[in-house]
């Protein structure tokens, strides 16, 4: 019991939850999408049974992607692409991702729609979230991934409107969201067992695995995440007023 009290385990859930809230606008576009042409007497069956089976596929997501993560050099990979999820999420595209989901009006075709796109999109909360819980210690991993996600679940299936609107009006919000992918990808990164196991792969420099390396390295990884973003979107609008011009 002692270990759930332990702060490391709550700036873990704190991050999950914050993590789902960021990166979970598009489920609710996904569920929204997918269940508009039922009829309303089955639409909130078609939302929470979607919604359940999405989420149950998502936590078998990441049991296996903590498993992964104790391979040698794949906390290197999974950092990379946290860095590219948090320059997306200062510097998005904004290209529609959702035409391609078709509503029904069956029941059972529509949790179908929303399972199989929510597992597409998935990708990203996947692998922040097993970093984020790579803090909490090998022993509650797991619970305080599902703790997370069911804390979450309200927040992102009848709160979306009320998420998008504060990021409208804050979009500091969104700027801290990158900055705590990217301090994830940092302490990630420092923590891969080819740099922090020095009785194996003795040919790869080895890192000491102290907090105040763990800091620093969160510290340059959030740093690295807003420059780059910031740069990324300043040189977007130069490029679509190119190529307004140019056609």
């Amino acid at each position: 019991m002692e270990q759930f009290m332990a702060p490391e385990f709550w700036v873990a859930v704190g991050q999950i939850i914050m993590i789902d809230i960021l990166l979970g606008g598009d489920n609710a576009v996904v569920i929204a999408l997918a269940c508009r042409k039922l009829p309303p007497a089955q639409r909130t069956k078609g939302i929470l049974w979607g919604t359940a089976g999405a989420i149950i596929l998502r936590v078998i997501l990441i049991f296996f992607a903590l498993t992964l993560l104790a391979i040698p050099f794949l906390k290197l990979v999974g950092a990379a692409l946290l860095v590219w999820i948090g320059v997306k999420l200062l510097a998005p595209d904004h290209d529609d991702a959702h035409g391609n989901i078709q509503g029904s009006d069956k029941l059972w075709a529509a949790v179908k729609t929303v399972i199989v796109a929510d597992l597409v999109m998935s990708v990203d909360n996947v692998i922040a979230i097993a970093g984020a819980a790579q803090g909490a210690g090998q022993g509650h991993q797991m619970p305080l991934v599902i703790f997370g996600l069911l804390v979450s679940i309200p927040i992102i299936v009848w709160g979306s409107q009320l998420v998008i609107k504060l990021m409208d009006r804050f979009p500091v919000i969104i700027t801290v969201g990158g900055m705590l992918l990217g301090w994830i990808a940092g302490t990630m990164a420092v923590s891969d067992p080819a740099l922090s196991n020095t009785a194996a792969w003795t040919w790869v420099p080895k890192v000491p695995q102290s907090d105040t390396v763990r800091y620093a390295a969160g510290i340059a990884g959030a740093l690295l995440v807003l420059v780059i973003g910031k740069l990324v979107a300043m040189r977007r609008p130069k490029a679509a007023e190119q190529a307004a011009t140019t056609s």
